[in-house]
């Protein structure tokens, strides 16, 4: 059983009782809280024999002093026949009042510590604390796996609302929690009598007095040298049994003390057991710190975060589990399908690709990638990897690269489609690997490596039809993704651009629905950003198209720009659209292309229509920072997008500067990569004062805009790579 499993398995198992822990430790933290507040410490440099001297003056009758973990000093006795308990003040001995244990409700720390199930509670408050260990220590490994080890360990997490949460506050706390875990399990064990916490019986005691009146406790050698800071507790001798002796706890161990002669009748050094029973019990509780006591408690609310999030992720997975039908046997299947996903989505690609070829006449088997193989039916062998983290595997499919490097390769073409996001440096460096290790080896291919962004079904379909023509059969890739609920919006305004050409484009704003956020959460419009995608189910169709919007939520409306794609049927209903009209829409978020809150300067470079998103980063740069744009287009007159708009924020400093670029009028400066060039001094500036670079535009513009940025770049020793790396870089092409 890998760690994900063994995570996700204790967690649903083990988690609600372990929320219950957490809850409950949280409410028990806050009483070393109140203790530490109730009355005064004493001095560190206070002799216990001072306080004695001063408690048996004011407090008659005094049997017992303790000095609590917050500081207090309290007195025990007895008043009569009733027993006391009282505060007094160590600089003078005043009583200070009464002295009661914690008003927490007792059930609450018996909940916590027994589950009020007595020793049997016991052994399963012990058990859970175990299994919280093991969830804190798979926990790490899976976060180290995910964010790509110890150097990555503070950059962005991306991924569902659930997941962020799981990993930052994991991130926040975890050290915390396990140590929590460990803390629970040492006090367990001396609970649970597995380990004995004192030395056995206490020691023979002979006096060596000579007379028997008895000495003050203030002139007793052993308690002048003592401070308080030092003292645990200190048991007066009965006045009833002339036998009896001082005893005195530390921080070091127990003395007993002869109430005649004044010397230290014996002493035994506390246990290593106890030793560490005492750092578990400051650790665990807060006891004596009240400041930690603090952190616990937010800690064990903490729990409640991690158990939400939890469910939150298992159900989403649940959702999306492989259910591959029409499988045919592996003995008997001429086409193999291997997958490699970690959220599951990548299995619907797999099915889509296995509905096709099986309406083609073919027989396929689809497994997951560990299970790589071939068999003497195998004509055609596709791999669909999707790539986690910083370049890694899928937790199923992570000794799977291993594996097929130690088979011998045959003759069976094995064709490999990768899924990933661009926003990630590692853009699917899995599948990356995965075609490198098998043309070493020397597995032919039917196709080229192809790489699928953000689960794109517009690119799957082409792949499909680039597969279609290399097997020579008809061949139609049908990929329906899974489509969040809809509503509607409603067309308020547009500008055209290009309108007489054979690819008229135009500005869409659509109206914010008048539901408000709580009613539009269930249809995935309750929180939008510049730069998230909003998808599109055009009439006739159930696949979604994206676009990069040009707006956000707090402003009120949402924009896109549009230009007609040849056949697309998306862009023909978008365009066709009047004021009125309406469209079925979700929001998919984006959070890698997304701008921090707080930033350096930030360069942004865009081409047609991809200077949306970036429009939407300047309509909202309230807090002025300097955003410089390159934009690059045809011509002037007729696709300057948003060029009103930009001249505005631009004398209202929201943008500091603007360099437009055209290439097809005369002295139009010809494309984006060339006015980049022409301000590699300005550019290299920017960036060595850590700038922010974000692109937009067509793929082959993206990479241009790379070639031209990794030339300007050398002088610093700098590259994109470097950039991507370090979270300063990132794309959203087309």
């Amino acid at each position: 059983m890998g760690w994900k499993a063994i995570h996700r398995w204790l967690g649903l198992t083990v988690g609600t009782l372990a929320l219950v822990l957490g809850i409950t430790g949280a409410i028990l933290a806050f009483d070393p809280v109140q203790e530490a507040w109730q009355a005064p410490a004493a001095p560190g440099d206070l002799s216990v024999a001072t306080l004695v001297e001063r408690v048996a003056r004011t407090v008659p009758g005094a049997e017992e002093i303790r000095h609590l973990p917050s500081g207090a000093i309290v007195v025990f006795g007895f008043e009569g026949d009733q027993a006391q308990a009282r505060y007094v003040d160590p600089a003078d001995g005043r009583v200070l009042g009464a002295w009661e244990p914690s008003a927490l409700p007792r059930w609450v720390k018996n909940l916590h510590r027994s589950l009020l199930l007595g020793d049997a509670g016991r052994w399963g408050a012990a058990g859970i604390a175990l299994a919280m260990g093991l969830i804190c220590l798979s926990a790490l490994i899976l976060l180290l796996r995910r964010m790509g080890g110890w150097r990555r360990l503070a950059a962005r997490v991306r991924g569902s609302l659930a997941q962020r949460i799981h990993v930052v506050a994991g991130r926040v706390v975890l050290a915390v929690l396990l140590l929590t875990s460990l803390t629970a399990l040492t006090m367990s064990a001396s609970t649970l009598g597995l380990v004995a916490l004192d030395a056995g019986t206490e020691p023979d005691l002979v006096s060596v007095a000579t007379s028997q009146t008895a000495l003050p406790g203030a002139q007793l050698a052993m308690l002048q040298s003592l401070a308080v800071r030092d003292l645990r507790k200190l048991n007066f001798p009965d006045a009833a049994d002339p036998e009896d002796t001082w005893k005195v706890a530390t921080g070091q161990g127990e003395g007993w003390i002869d109430r005649y002669s004044g010397q230290t009748l014996a002493w035994q050094d506390l246990t290593l057991a106890q030793r560490i029973y005492d750092w578990a019990l400051v650790l665990h509780t807060g006891e004596g710190a009240w400041p930690w006591a603090v952190v616990l408690a937010l800690v064990g609310a903490s729990v409640l975060l991690f158990w939400w999030s939890g469910v939150v992720m298992w159900w989403q997975a649940r959702r999306q589990a492989p259910h591959i039908t029409g499988n045919s046997p592996l003995a008997q299947a001429d086409v193999l399908i291997f997958v490699a996903s970690e959220g599951g989505s990548t299995w619907g690609f797999a099915q889509a690709l296995q509905d096709a070829l099986a309406q083609s006449g073919h027989r396929v088997h689809t497994s997951a990638l560990e299970h790589f193989q071939t068999t003497a039916a195998t004509r055609q062998v596709f791999v669909l990897a999707a790539t986690y983290g910083e370049g890694q595997a899928p937790a199923h499919a992570s000794d799977a690269l291993q594996r097929i490097a130690k088979l011998t390769a045959s003759a069976v073409p094995v064709t490999v489609l990768g899924f990933g996001d661009r926003q990630y440096p590692a853009f699917c460096a899995f599948a990356e690997a995965l075609e490198k290790t098998l043309r070493a080896q020397g597995w032919p291919a039917l196709l080229p490596l192809e790489c699928i962004h953000q689960q794109s079904a517009q690119q799957f379909a082409r792949w499909g039809d680039a597969l279609a023509r290399a097997l020579g059969e008809p061949l139609v890739l049908d990929y329906v993704p899974r489509v969040p609920p809809t509503t509607a919006l409603t067309l308020v305004a547009r500008q055209n651009y290009r309108e007489h050409s054979d690819e008229p484009t135009a500005i869409l704003r659509f109206a914010w629905p008048a539901q408000g956020g709580g009613a539009l959460r269930g249809h995935g419009l309750a929180h939008f950003a510049a730069g998230d995608l909003v998808g599109i189910v055009p009439p006739g169709s159930a696949v979604p198209r994206y676009y990069s919007l040009a707006s956000g939520s707090k402003d009120g409306f949402l924009e896109i720009c549009v230009r007609l794609l040849p056949g697309g049927l998306c862009s023909t209903h978008l365009l066709g659209l009047q004021r009125g009209g309406s469209i079925a829409a979700f929001i998919r978020s984006n959070p890698g292309f997304a701008l921090p809150r707080t930033r350096p300067p930030v360069l942004l470079i865009g081409a047609g229509t991809g200077v949306a998103p970036l429009a939407g980063f300047i309509r909202r740069n309230d807090r002025h920072p300097p955003m410089h744009l390159y934009f690059g287009g045809r011509d002037p007159a007729q696709d300057f997008y948003f060029g009103t708009e930009i001249q505005q924020w631009l004398g209202e400093g929201r943008l500091a500067s603007v360099q437009t670029v055209f290439s097809r009028i005369p002295e139009g400066g010809g494309y984006v990569q060339d006015a980049l060039r022409r301000d590699a001094e300005r550019i290299r500036a920017l960036v060595a004062q850590g700038a922010l670079v974000r692109v937009c535009g067509s793929r082959a513009m993206a990479k241009s805009v790379v070639e031209a940025l990794d030339a300007i770049l050398v002088p610093l020793h700098l590259s994109v790579a470097q950039l991507k790396a370090k979270e300063r870089y990132a794309e959203d092409v087309f």
